[in-house]
């Protein structure tokens, strides 16, 4: 059965991925299990903590599966002030156990580019031994530099999916070429960069799924955020499936097929596997997933942050959620991380 596997790190065709993601009986529990050592061996037991604060749904892009999406009326649009904003981080660090603080948010360029500038900041002068991370979408080089001197130390940005055809139909307000572009700036900066994307977007096929994880292997991300894709009512594609709806285990064989292909990249075990099984992020922490992300929104506002619907955890504060995780690591005997949590193989560009 060992041989069954490509050596990790290695699986750079689509012919070795597919045989792994069709794996069923026994030979998907040996999966499981080789993701689940490779990521010990590379990645240790100790699991970082990502607290995020979607700090706001305002968002100026109209993709098609999105809840936020600017030309759905049925959430009620807010964004958090600075003050809000670097409340919420303070929180975050008194909990003692997140070491990075992610700002997530609708993409909206323009002036809050400065405020988010003047935000990162703050935070890094009130709790200078956080972790800075956004994701806020597309922007120009020159702006990620800024917010990189002002103290972001990684950028998420998901391609949510390799095909330039697909990526198309669903983004109509950028392209494929755009969103790597993007990537690629952040990482000449010296950004510890993520990328990422959706699992059984409609149109995709298991080619297209095993494309997916060879273009994460050729950018080398630092960190790579997947999940399954969540059909949500207000969308117009919310009468159309997962075209995986009757194979659950498919995003589970993604995550570990991932694994193999990026042996020491972070990867989080996302909020919507909870949202399809009801210990959906413990499962994928045994599958080849290593970070875990809490929820550190502001209670009153996670209602309106809904990409998809059945989003786990709307009704909990911050402080709630950094309990739940704490509790949820210790039965599965996974110590919190310390520290910030940094990439595995970032090394920062010479002076």
């Amino acid at each position: 059965m060992e041989n069954y596997f490509p050596p990790c790190g290695k699986l750079v065709r689509r012919a070795d991925l597919l045989p792994l993601l069709r794996a069923t009986g026994a030979e998907l529990r040996a999966l499981y299990a080789r993701a689940d050592a490779v990521r010990r061996a590379h990645c240790g037991d100790a699991v970082p903590i990502r607290a995020i604060i979607e700090f706001s749904n305002v968002c100026a892009n109209d993709c098609l599966y999105c809840g936020i999406r600017a030309s759905n009326p049925a959430p009620k649009r807010y964004r958090m002030t600075p003050d809000e904003i670097v409340a919420s981080a303070r929180q975050v660090a008194a909990t003692g156990a997140a070491g990075t603080l992610v700002l997530q948010g609708g993409e909206t360029p323009g002036p809050g580019d400065d405020e988010l500038e003047g935000v990162l900041r703050r935070i890094k002068a009130a709790v200078p031994g956080l972790a800075l991370t956004l994701s806020v979408g597309n922007r120009p080089r020159a702006t990620y530099a800024r917010w990189q001197a002002a103290g972001m130390d990684r950028y998420l940005l998901r391609f949510e999916t390799s095909d330039p055809d697909l990526f198309a139909r669903l983004h109509p307000d950028c392209t494929l070429a755009e969103r790597l572009g993007c990537l690629r700036d952040l990482q000449a900066l010296g950004v510890q960069a993520g990328g990422g994307f959706m699992i059984g977007l409609p149109g995709e096929t298991m080619e297209i799924l095993a494309d997916n994880i060879l273009l994460c292997r050729e950018f080398d991300f630092d960190m790579i955020g997947i999940g399954p894709y969540i059909p949500n009512p207000e969308t117009p594609l919310g009468d159309q499936p997962n075209v995986y709806a009757g194979d659950p285990d498919m995003v589970f064989r993604a995550i570990a097929v991932l694994r193999l292909a990026n042996p020491d990249a972070h990867i989080p075990a996302t909020t919507a596997f909870d949202a399809l099984f009801p210990d959906g992020r413990n499962l994928a922490l045994q599958r080849g997933a290593n970070v875990f992300m809490p929820n550190a929104t502001p209670g009153p506002l996670r209602k309106d942050y809904q990409l998809y619907p059945g989003k786990p955890c709307i009704d909990e504060d911050a402080a709630d959620c950094a309990r739940c995780v704490q509790a949820r690591l210790r039965a599965l005997g996974r110590p919190v991380a310390p520290g910030p949590g940094h990439s595995l193989k970032h090394k920062p560009p010479a002076p």
